[in-house]
């Protein structure tokens, strides 16, 4: 703020030009939003990146009044204060104007000899109070999806030892239910780790040509058992000579997520079709199911962390809630996308678009 007061300084003197521009420039240089604001509220001086955010088309901010750019009150009363009192404030304003963006704001006093201003520097934290609410989120998740399992786990063990270890008929029993939850922790704990690595970049990715046909054929032997059980029916209808350039232990991991949700969604007699489309320089993987398919209202969220449609249901049958994220990260890594369309009740379509070279 030193400099730009010595600048501000200079415009009584012979030097005033060349310190316009420097101050100009100073301005324009800063990647926040700047607005100088004089005694009347009005701007005297802003940055392009004041008008990206605040213009709206309606002209150079410059000479227009700070109420007719953002009406907030609390940013109007902070610039009557630091103009009357010349204290420095800090505070957070929202702003609509094409959708909602949050601000952090720092109004300062400056005053040389030739004026007195106040200068407002607003730093854009959407993104990073976004950021934070995902993690807040995240955290709160993780800590119900550990919770549940361990609770369970605590109770078993403590009916265990107060006596139920010597009851032959119900120990084993107790045992299971014990070792199922183990096993969903380690499960989820290990999708974390995946998760994890994949969104920090720490993977790294061996692109190969991978002969699809084979790959659904190996998917589909490993999940032959659950399908059996299920009653539902596989389908592999990839061409035999169709390839596509891909890190094979990635892409048969979105398979098998895949190709199992089909499964555990579905119902007896139903099946799971796996088929591709070829167009140009892309191979389009397609994921079909005829199974209860999803609800209009959770298409846009089912890529997220820890969203189910159905938690009650799907924690029985053993989903973490990670598996499509996961899917859609690694789909991205391929330089590819994923994405769903599905009709309530008829079943579910997920498409995997990947360059083919």
């Amino acid at each position: 703020m030193s400099i730009l007061k010595t600048i501000l300084r200079k415009e009584g003197h012979n030097e005033a030009p060349a310190s316009k521009d420097l101050l100009t420039h100073l301005i324009e240089s800063m990647a926040d939003s700047v607005l100088v604001i004089d005694k009347e509220t009005l701007i005297i001086a802003s940055n392009q990146k004041a008008y990206e955010a605040f213009g709206r088309g309606n002209g150079p901010l410059k000479g227009r009044r700070l109420s007719e750019v953002i009406r907030d009150l609390a940013l109007h009363g902070a610039v009557t204060d630091s103009l009357q009192t010349t204290s420095t404030s800090e505070i957070e304003i929202e702003f609509i104007a094409g959708g909602t963006k949050k601000y952090k704001v720092t109004v300062s006093p400056l005053s040389t000899e030739n004026l007195e201003v106040a200068v407002i520097h607003l730093r854009d934290v959407t993104h990073i109070d976004k950021l934070e609410r995902i993690r807040e989120e995240f955290l709160s998740n993780v800590s119900h999806e550990l919770r549940t399992p361990l609770t369970s786990i605590i109770a078993f063990v403590e009916t265990l030892q107060d006596g139920a270890v010597d009851d032959v008929q119900n120990r084993m029993r107790f045992l299971e239910v014990i070792h199922r939850n183990a096993e969903r922790m380690h499960r989820l704990i290990d999708d974390i780790l995946e998760l994890s690595s994949i969104e920090s970049g720490n993977i790294a990715m061996h692109k190969q040509t991978c002969r699809l046909n084979a790959m659904v054929g190996e998917v589909f032997i490993s999940a032959e058992n659950k399908a059996k059980g299920a009653g539902v029916n596989l389908e592999n209808n990839i061409p035999i000579d169709t390839t596509v350039e891909a890190d094979p232990m990635r892409l048969e991991q979105i398979l098998v997520n895949l190709v199992d949700n089909g499964v555990k969604f579905n119902s007896k007699g139903g099946s799971v079709r796996v088929s591709c489309e070829e167009s140009g320089d892309s191979v389009s993987i397609i994921v079909n199911d005829n199974g209860e398919g999803i609800a209009p209202e959770h298409l846009p969220r089912l890529f997220e962390r820890f969203y189910r449609t159905d938690k009650a249901r799907s924690r029985e049958i053993g989903g973490t809630g990670l598996g499509l994220a996961i899917c859609k990260h690694l789909a991205r890594l391929h330089g590819g996308e994923m994405t769903v369309t599905s009709v309530a009740g008829q079943g579910s379509t997920f498409r995997l678009d990947l360059p083919k070279h």
